[in-house]
């Protein structure tokens, strides 16, 4: 099993590297987070902006946390297509580039990165035509994950207060969409990969229950809008079933939109599934329209 997930690892790699080296993929201006911190590679977190349009600027941004459990990324599909999309409705896109199991990290790496991507968007919204209340993430699969984490554990998981980085801005996103999202970490939900490309070695059940998203969501947690397909092959729906109704109980202010078919890894992809639903037009005008005026 080991063998068949790197095989495939390798062979997205290299179909994303062919897309970009036909020009079919445009990263956008590259951001190290971590340039000139001590103790941090700077190559390895990036974030690229993808600029709203002057005359659409809605002021609002979103990170963007592509999936990959945790081992790699979607840059393309989940990442860049998603960036495109957001800049051509009027919100400056950043396409982050965290760290993952691939290259040899676990948690807090991928926290860490999401965290500073927050901090950093925040304290420049100057300059990228930015209102510092309208930063939002989406994510997909782990990065669905990793997006929850980020709307839950800015409190109570500050990384970069943990790496003696001060910051003035807030954390805590003002949006999250999590896209047929990994949730929970326990055995009858978890996606096994993710899982152990997230905690590594360390897989206590107290583990476990501290990175379960639906153990851990609270009435701050920000406003969310979950999307779901029933016939998700490879991350149980129930991990978003189970997301949901753990925000509701809590007072948290989301929403889900489940669909019948459509699978998982869609992302922006002009296929089927976005042809029959157009999910991003229909989260649009439920949620992020609303929410943006």
């Amino acid at each position: 099993m080991r063998k068949i997930r790197i095989i495939f690892a390798f062979i997205f790699s290299l179909i994303s590297f062919g897309a970009y080296a036909r020009g079919t993929l445009k990263a956008g201006k590259p951001i190290y987070l971590w340039k000139n911190i001590p103790g941090m590679k700077k190559n390895y977190s990036v974030m690229y902006v993808h600029p709203a349009p002057v005359e659409k600027n809605t002021g609002a941004a979103v990170i963007i946390c592509p999936g990959g459990s945790y081992h790699h990324l979607g840059l393309y599909n989940e990442g860049y297509r998603t960036a495109k999309w957001f800049s051509e409705k009027g919100v400056t896109a950043f396409t982050l580039r965290y760290r993952t199991a691939g290259n040899g990290f676990h948690y807090p790496a991928m926290l860490q990165d999401v965290q500073r991507a927050i901090q950093l968007v925040r304290e420049n919204c100057d300059e990228y035509g930015i209102d510092s209340n309208k930063v939002g993430v989406i994510g997909y699969s782990a990065g669905g994950h990793l997006v929850t984490m980020a709307g839950a554990m800015w409190k109570s998981h500050d990384e970069l207060e943990n790496l003696g980085i001060a910051h003035e801005v807030s954390l805590r996103p003002d949006f999250v969409i999590p896209v047929y999202p990994v949730v929970s970490m326990h055995e009858e939900l978890a996606h096994r990969w993710s899982r152990k490309s997230l905690l590594g070695r360390n897989q206590t059940e107290a583990r476990w229950n501290e990175f379960s998203m639906e153990k851990n969501v609270t009435a701050d947690m920000p406003k969310s809008y979950i999307v779901v397909c029933k016939d998700d092959p490879v991350v149980d729906c129930r991990n978003s079933f189970a997301l949901y109704d753990a925000m509701k109980d809590s007072g948290a202010d989301c929403s889900i939109a489940v669909y019948e078919w459509g699978g998982h890894g869609f992302g922006m992809l002009n296929n089927a599934f976005m042809k029959e639903f157009h999910w991003n037009e229909r989260m649009w005008q439920e949620f992020l329209e609303p929410i943006l005026k």
